[in-house]
């Protein structure tokens, strides 16, 4: 039996994985509380500085989960300018996912990123 063989070039890439982002400022306090408007805008803000952090930037991010407490199609346009006061208009892969809470009652709203920083 012949062996196939596979044409393919390997690239080194680094990827870094930001946790969830919660709506908190650098103190620790909530922010909007109740409003997801106010707390989306933290946590895409909260992202961006943690990408800084780790050496990467918006423009290098893959792939964004958002996880939303009890999701409703309405929220995403609320999502979305949020996301592109961060973002501007890259549009990485992303994932909205409805939850029923999150680390704590007060967050409306959290968001992880993957970065592909290549050569």
């Amino acid at each position: 039996m012949a062996r196939r063989r596979r044409a393919g070039l390997r690239v080194p890439v680094l990827l870094r994985v930001i946790a969830g982002q919660e709506p908190e400022d650098a103190h620790g306090n909530l922010v909007g509380p109740g409003a997801l408007a106010a707390q989306a805008r933290q946590v895409f803000a909260n992202l961006g500085r943690a990408l800084a952090a780790a050496g990467a930037s918006p423009g290098q991010v893959a792939k964004i989960t958002i996880y939303v407490v009890h999701y409703r199609r309405e929220h995403l346009p609320v999502i979305e300018q949020a996301r592109a006061g961060v973002f501007g208009d890259h549009k990485p892969a992303d994932t909205v996912v409805g939850v029923e809470t999150l680390a704590r009652p007060e967050y409306l709203i959290e968001v992880d990123a993957i970065a592909v920083i290549g050569p």
